[in-house]
This record gives C-alpha cells, structure tokens and sequence, in this order.
C-alpha cells in the first residue's frame, strides 16, 4: 500500500472510537509514536535502573576470566609444581642434615682446633659465644684468635669450610703484633630450632 503524506491532515480530525476506519497513514505514524513512547518509558521504567548491575556484572566477569587463566596456568603447570616442591623439600633435609645437633655442637669445637693446629695455628682464645635464636635455626658464634702466616691462615679457612657441617666465617681482622701475624674472626655454626620448623610446617 502506497504511503500518501497528504492523508496525515486528517489527523486533527481523527476520532479516537473510530481507530479502525483511520487512514493507513495516520496508524502508521501514530503505531510509530507509540512505539518510541513505549520504548522511552521501558528504558527509563524498566532498564535504567539496572544499568549498574550490568557494569558491576561486567567487571566482575573481567575479574573472574583473569582469575580463571591464572588458575588454569597453575594447573597447567602442577606437575612441574610439584616436582619443584620435591626438589626443594629434599634441599631443605639436605641442609637440616649439615646442621650440627646439640650433641654434636661440643665435637665441631674439637673439629676446628683440630683444623687449626694441624693447618700449623696457635690458637690463643676459642670461646662460644651467647647463642642467638632465629625464625628457623639457632646461630652459634665462636670467637677466635689464631696466630701464624697467610699460608696458614688460608689452609685453616679452607678446612673449616670443608667441614661435614656448616660452618661460616664472619668479621676478621689481621694485625702483624712483631712476633708474627695475629688474626682474629668470629665462625658461626647453626642449629635446627624445633618450634620454628614446627610452625614452619603448619
């Protein structure tokens, strides 16, 4: 049907009962009116009111997908994960086994004036100082002072690092007294702290 614009005059004196007898035209443009009221009043009735839930929905949808891929790459990775967490627990046994217990803490004492004298030293003072607890493990100070020549010196700290127990090195201090060289250092061993690999392991 072929729409005639000169039909829409009629619109002023067009009855509201007598919709079925209206001209085409004029329930064209009148259907297309109320489509747009209607859309106007749904969006502002109906969908307004929700467009911040559709952000908030949104945003959370962003949050959720980075969540999801970097849960998948973990899964992805488990394996290598867990064959990681293998390796480092043995590390972890392998180290605790380097640490003197307190039953043998009096024996590294006698392993280090051992190392000592026969690298050629004289040991003027060895003495165990406070020990000083840490998260994990107990630090053991021994104070030294040694005398004797570089070549000596450089043996012993070789020994004492080879020593089946760990066994480091802090703070020296080398003077030439007259009678030779004189040098004084601060080793340090280490004991497992039982309450701290307790909670450790919580």
């Amino acid at each position: 049907m072929k729409f005639d614009p000169a039909k829409l005059k009629e619109m002023k004196e067009l009855d509201f009962e007598q919709v079925a007898i209206w001209p085409f035209e004029v329930k064209v443009v009148v259907a297309f009116v109320a489509a747009i009221a209607v859309a106007v009043l749904g969006y502002y009735l109906l969908i307004s009111d929700k467009l911040p839930m559709l952000e908030t929905a949104k945003a959370q949808e962003i949050e959720l997908k980075q969540s999801y891929e970097v849960k998948y790459r973990i899964a992805v990775n488990l394996p290598a994960y867990e064959a990681q967490l293998a390796r480092i627990k043995e590390d972890f046994s392998s180290m605790l086994k380097s640490l003197p217990t307190s039953n043998e803490t009096p024996g590294l004492l006698d392993d280090i004036t051992l190392v000592g004298t026969t690298a050629g030293l004289n040991f003027k003072l060895l003495n165990w100082q406070r020990e000083i607890p840490k998260e994990f493990y107990t630090e053991l100070p021994i104070q030294m002072e040694v005398s004797g020549n570089y070549h000596e010196f450089g043996h012993f700290l070789s020994e004492v690092a080879a020593l089946p127990r760990i066994v480091t090195v802090h703070d020296f201090d080398m003077v030439n007294d007259g009678n030779g060289l004189k040098m004084s250092l601060q080793a340090r061993t280490y004991r497992t702290s039982t309450a701290g690999l307790g909670e450790a392991g919580k």
